[in-house]
């Protein structure tokens, strides 16, 4: 038993899980991310059973030591530390997660890397794709394994569309339209979501970030985009809302938006894409469900929840639910998957370059909503 937590440490020589071997994990920020992820490792060493490595929640950072030390008590870390260096420094942390605010994904992230530990960052990547791009090459350059996390990936529904567009189902894509709305933008607490220096952009990199990832994970590369940006609260220096019409590789066009602003909307996530065979539409609420239409005959809905769909093999008989908290489970399942060498991050899961990728989008968005018009994405 650890003396600081007092739970059952994961993945020791001798222990419970036999010869699985473990896996050190070392966090950076124990808020609203830092719970998602510490549940995800927490529940993927028993319901993803075997996992390739057990999660060994060896120690994870605050800057609030009596936060850090409570999060460290009931998520089951072996103990906490105040400075991010001393994970970095931690010879027992093999696996380096970041989900620390925007400000602290650039040099704890590439820190990590050098130091020889495997990364996982919250999304965006980084404040701008300038950030970005120097974060995913330093990282690259390290040769350690690295994901952006974009947990919607690893909702089954998204998967199986993946999978049904991979296979045709949908012929030649001709529209995606994606929107993440909120409501809780108006409040006037001093949050660092608000803050320019800390967060690089508001509701385009927090919320839009995710469905530019959609987008170009079922259509693919967006190649220009003419965008509208506001900023509704007075004083505030990040946008609020966002739209976007943006232009893919292959033909497709889209619209994109995202707002702080929607009043009665918690968190709704949602996307239709159109092809010359029929259809798919998606929404987060919903989340066990993919709507398809087949040619013209209408939509249908597509309970995912049968043995074969994806990721199922894990959880419960058909027709009993998953929720937004098990899309962590997979995604880190998916990571240390990578990491025992049993797959790899891409195509499925978020690299580094998919984190910078969609950065350019977004800074594409800002260019074009500041000149009044369209204007290309630019890849390096």
């Amino acid at each position: 038993m650890s003396e600081e937590t007092g739970f059952q440490t994961m993945g020791r020589a001798g222990g419970s899980e036999g010869q699985i071997p473990a896996v050190g994990v070392g966090m950076l920020g124990y808020a609203f991310m830092g719970k998602a992820h510490a549940n995800g490792y927490r529940t993927l060493s028993y319901m993803t059973w075997p996992p390739p490595r057990q999660p060994r929640l060896v120690s994870i950072a605050g800057r609030d030591e009596p936060a850090v030390r409570e999060a460290a008590r009931r998520y089951g870390f072996e103990r906490y530390v105040t400075d991010w260096h001393e994970l970095v420094a931690d010879p027992e942390v093999e696996l380096f997660d970041n989900s620390g605010p925007n400000n602290l994904h650039s040099e704890p992230t590439v820190a990590a890397a050098d130091a020889g530990k495997h990364v996982i960052c919250e999304k965006p990547l980084g404040r701008d794709a300038a950030e970005s791009y120097e974060i995913w090459q330093r990282v690259a350059r390290a040769g350690v394994v690295h994901m952006c996390a974009f947990n919607y990936r690893f909702v089954p529904a998204v998967r199986l569309a993946k999978e049904l567009i991979a296979a045709g189902a949908l012929g030649e894509i001709h529209h995606f339209r994606g929107r993440y709305l909120q409501e809780w933008g108006a409040t006037t607490a001093e949050i660092w979501r608000f803050d320019k220096a800390a967060a690089g952009s508001g509701a385009l990199g927090d919320l839009g970030a995710h469905v530019i990832d959609l987008a170009r994970y079922l259509v693919g590369e967006v190649v220009s985009v003419a965008g509208e940006t506001a900023t509704f609260q007075p004083g505030r220096s990040v946008d609020d809302a966002f739209e976007a019409a943006v232009r893919f590789e292959q033909g497709a066009v889209g619209t994109i938006e995202a707002t702080r602003f929607a009043s009665g909307r918690k968190n709704a996530l949602t996307w239709e894409i159109n092809g010359s065979k029929g259809s798919l539409a998606f929404d987060l609420e919903r989340l066990n469900e993919l709507q398809v239409s087949e040619g013209t005959k209408g939509f249908r809905t597509r309970l995912v929840s049968e043995a074969d769909d994806p990721f199922w093999q894990w959880w419960w008989p058909h027709g009993h639910m998953l929720g937004w908290e098990h899309t962590f489970v997979h995604e880190l399942r998916h990571l240390i998957d990578a990491i025992a060498g049993d797959g790899t991050i891409a195509p499925h899961g978020g690299t580094f370059e998919d984190g910078y990728r969609a950065a350019e989008v977004c800074d594409a968005v800002l260019r074009s909503a500041e000149s009044g018009r369209r204007v290309p994405v630019e890849y390096r």
